[in-house]
């Protein structure tokens, strides 16, 4: 029987895998899309409802507060112990401003009352009057003796009306914040009152998303306070056709029958008056958005199965067609491969096998170059300029997996040349002998128990390992190592060597520490002597170097996104930045010294920027002394952020544009003039006075290439020029362009143009 064609096998497979996933994704569904969207509409009313009380709540309080600034005020307290007439007009004229500020717009007020039952005059928006002829006085003389100092009622407006406007009133019921007063006193005789119409609080109720839903505020007593049916306002609740026998709770969710309809009712009681704020939703109409759900489910379920048959039927022929074209490249037929009882792909990989044949020599070439990225690695990790958690990923990618699973205890080692007055080397010779010992330390430690050593400020270090645990043990076994490897360096090079062992660590992210200890240890030749070997627990109790938690690369990070002005990444890596210097155990002079070294460094960038200190901190203090002064990391974040990194970050970005620009416009007249020299971004970095991030990242926003790519791009150019207007050799041009070998060259060349140089150069004479 003729096995299947992949292509027959692909749309086979297409379809079940598209088809069964729709099939079972529209049944489920179709049967639990009733059940989720009740869940979802009553979580969603409880949200609104929550929503609804912050908003109410907020302009009460806002209500509550302004009102107790007007009770508070000297002003009033000064008019409760008199009675006002006309004659006192500078006390009647003052307390009108005190009201008239209550009122604005966010708070809602219509009216505020000032009663004095006692001195019998009473001040609201029309004027002053005699509390006693007041038409509401016996109703509003009643709220005197409410039994708290201060409450939330619900009153007829009628009762605060202007003289002027009598039954004009937009609205039937205000909500009244009635405080006795006076505030401190034993006897209260007077009344503040601060009156919210109930139809200007009526668009907190208004809802776009929820059109089925009825929203209603009660108060204490179960009257309605706020209903979108402005008739039901200050009645029971119980008219609307709820009862209140399930509204115990603080807050719930529970169905009742309203009008010969199920409703899904939602409530929350305030802790600030105890006010009930409810929602009752139709089931019925969640119900029918269900089965519009449930029906239009049906149909796409039915529109995707069609669509995914169809496209796995094109797609598979789409895919399949790289596969016959191949095919038909080598000469192969599908009738032939099916005799053959194989399949299309075995057929084309017996045919580029010699393709992987060049794998040795490309590793061979790739080897050249990985020892100087390796090395360059290694001394960054030693300066502490990468991050921590990218160092143990660093090290597998160079093929020191094996140590980071075995190795329990490690250590780092320098090692420095001690020149003495009968020794045969001068200090012109320290390169030669450095390189000598380095490849010394090479041969003598097997590459199982250390890393690459490399050569750092005359110094060489590496670090060792091993897979004892016992502190004591690795100690012996380090001396007896350096002790070795001191004595061989001797007897080959007739040199003599200090050696300095750090501390013992376990983990690889704080080689960075451990290469400083060894540094540390090694200043001790000043008393003991040249040709020593001495590990750092001898001089520092076993501690590990305290002053290494300065973290430098987000130092450097920080500043580039303070010049680039990016905002969100300033503030999140000067947390990081705080957060590392705070994680060390110092004492609380000793935060000072990173701190103020962090301090001094962005100043050095804003004089270095042309910004002057008077722009960030105009005409005031020492910033020093003003970081010195604070006492919480929440302080010192915070006051780093507002007075220096910020004010910084809206300079820059005020000249961001033109500035972008210019440096963009240096860093190509830099690749104009120096293209055929070894330039490097780092260099034009150096040239400029910035640093080669910033650059990286400016130069990149405004010419859309990173600098490699534009410098390669350019002397492209320039090849071109040359072939087709010189007679220049292509040696000499490869060379020119700072390559290798010529052969390189040419391959780069026939990549990007798709010809070699010599063709290319007849191409132009030709035409």
């Amino acid at each position: 029987m003729r096995s299947l064609t992949f292509l027959s096998k692909m749309m086979i497979f297409g379809i079940l895998l598209s088809t069964l996933p729709v099939i079972f994704i529209g049944a489920f569904s179709y049967v639990t899309s009733s059940n989720e969207i009740q869940k979802n509409v009553n979580a969603g009313q409880m949200k609104l409802i929550m929503q609804i009380n912050s908003n109410v709540e907020q302009k009460l309080t806002t209500v509550n507060h302004t009102l107790n600034q007007v009770i508070n005020s000297s002003v009033l307290k000064r008019a409760m112990n008199q009675q006002l007439t006309v004659n006192e007009f500078m006390i009647y004229d003052d307390l009108r401003n005190e009201i008239r500020n209550m009122q604005s717009f966010d708070t809602k007020l219509e009216d505020v009352i000032l009663i004095n039952d006692k001195h019998n005059w009473m001040i609201k928006n029309s004027g002053l009057y005699a509390f006693g002829q007041y038409a509401y006085h016996d109703e509003l003389a009643n709220l005197i003796q409410l039994p708290e100092s201060a409450s939330w009622v619900l009153n007829p407006s009628s009762w605060f009306y202007t003289e002027e406007a009598t039954g004009t009133a937009a609205c039937s019921y205000s909500i009244s914040l009635v405080k006795r007063l006076p505030a401190a006193g034993l006897e209260k005789y007077g009344l503040a009152l601060a009156n919210i119409p109930t139809c200007s609080l009526q668009d907190l109720l208004e809802t776009e998303e929820d059109h089925y839903s009825n929203i209603m505020i009660l108060d204490d007593q179960y009257r309605i306070l706020l209903h979108h049916d402005q008739s039901l306002i200050g009645k029971p609740v119980q008219e609307s056709g709820l009862t209140i026998g399930q509204l115990t709770e603080s807050s719930g969710q529970f169905t009742e029958m309203i009008n010969q309809e199920n409703y899904s009712i939602t409530y929350y009681r305030s802790d600030l008056n105890d006010w009930i704020y409810l929602s009752a939703t139709s089931i019925a109409s969640i119900t029918k958005e269900s089965n519009k759900i449930g029906a239009y489910t049906l149909y796409v379920c039915l529109f995707m199965l069609m669509l995914s048959m169809l496209l796995a039927w094109i797609i598979s022929r789409r895919m399949y067609s790289p596969i016959q074209l191949l095919l038909n490249q080598m000469g192969e037929r599908l009738t032939d491969i099916q005799k053959r009882k194989t399949n299309e792909f075995q057929a084309i990989g017996e045919r580029v096998t010699h393709l992987f044949q060049s794998k040795s020599q490309l590793e061979r070439e790739v080897s050249q170059h990985i020892h100087q990225v390796r090395t360059f690695f290694f001394m960054k990790a030693f300066q502490g300029s990468i991050k921590q958690s990218e160092i143990p990923e660093k090290l597998i990618q160079f093929g020191y997996g094996t140590q980071l699973e075995e190795w329990r205890t490690m250590a780092a080692i320098t090692l420095q040349i001690d020149f003495l007055d009968n020794s045969r080397y001068s200090k012109d010779d320290l390169e030669l002998l450095l390189f000598a010992v380095h490849n010394i330390v090479e041969e003598l430690i097997p590459s199982d128990r250390r890393l690459t050593p490399v050569i750092m400020d005359q110094t060489i270090v590496t670090i060792i390992g091993s897979t004892e645990s016992e502190s004591v043990e690795f100690h012996q076994t380090a001396f007896a190592l350096t002790e070795h490897l001191q004595q061989q360096i001797i007897n080959i090079l007739n040199v003599q060597v200090s050696i300095g062992i750090s501390l013992p660590f376990s983990s690889v992210t704080t080689i960075a520490i451990a290469y400083r200890e060894g540094l540390e240890a090694l200043k001790h030749r000043m008393k003991l002597g040249e040709g020593i070997i001495i590990q750092y627990a001898n001089v520092n109790a076993g501690k590990h170097y305290l002053n290494l938690n300065y973290p430098a690369h987000v130092e450097n990070e920080l500043m580039d996104a303070i010049k680039l002005a990016e905002k969100d990444n300033s503030k999140e890596l000067l947390k990081s930045f705080l957060q590392a210097v705070f994680a060390a155990e110092l004492s609380p002079q000793e935060y000072q010294i990173p701190l103020a070294r962090l301090l001094n460094n962005l100043l050095i960038v804003m004089q270095e920027s042309g910004v002057s200190l008077n722009q960030i901190h105009p005409m005031k203090g020492s910033l020093l002394e003003e970081l010195l002064g604070l006492h919480t990391a929440t302080e010192i974040e915070d006051w780093f952020w507002t007075q220096v990194v910020y004010p910084m970050i809206k300079i820059f970005k005020d000249r961001q544009a033109a500035q972008y620009q210019n440096i963009s416009e240096k860093i190509i007249d830099l690749v104009q003039h120096h293209y055929d020299t070894d330039l490097t971004l780092e260099e034009c970095a150096s040239r400029l006075h910035y640093n080669a991030n910033y650059l990286s990242s400016v130069f990149r926003k405004e010419t859309h290439y990173s600098f490699s790519e534009y410098l390669s791009m350019y002397r492209f150019q320039m090849a071109k020029k040359w072939l087709a207007d010189s007679e220049i050799p292509i040696k000499d041009i490869a060379s020119k362009l700072r390559y290798n070998n010529p052969q390189n060259f040419i391959r780069s060349f026939r990549k990007q143009e798709g010809t070699t140089p010599g063709q290319y150069r007849e191409k132009k004479r030709s035409g």
